[in-house]
């Protein structure tokens, strides 16, 4: 079964979604950018969470996760806690 790493961080809107994307791009830390900004309980450990398989987020989720580029942030994916930034940091098949 695969097996993903990802961190996030989420935020209400997509407006402040993309200006988060923007300072991240441009530099900023997202350890540091989660730790201030999102509003998951996962801010506190930079919006790390951890490794999970197919099946444990929401759909939304998964479906970037699942194939996105390992260290690239993607987003705004937008799902019923609101709007995320998504970066996978590893991924195996196992």
């Amino acid at each position: 079964m695969s097996q993903a790493s990802a961190r996030h961080i989420l935020v209400d809107t997509e407006e402040q979604c993309l200006a988060l994307k923007t300072e991240i791009e441009a530099g900023k830390d997202f350890t540091e950018v989660a730790k201030e900004h999102s509003n998951c309980p996962s801010n506190a450990q930079g919006g790390d969470l951890g490794s999970f398989g197919p099946g444990q987020m929401v759909p939304e989720f998964d479906a970037v996760v699942f194939s996105a580029p390992l260290n690239t942030v993607q987003g705004p994916v937008k799902t019923q806690f609101g709007y995320h930034l998504l970066e996978v940091t590893e991924r195996s098949e196992t």
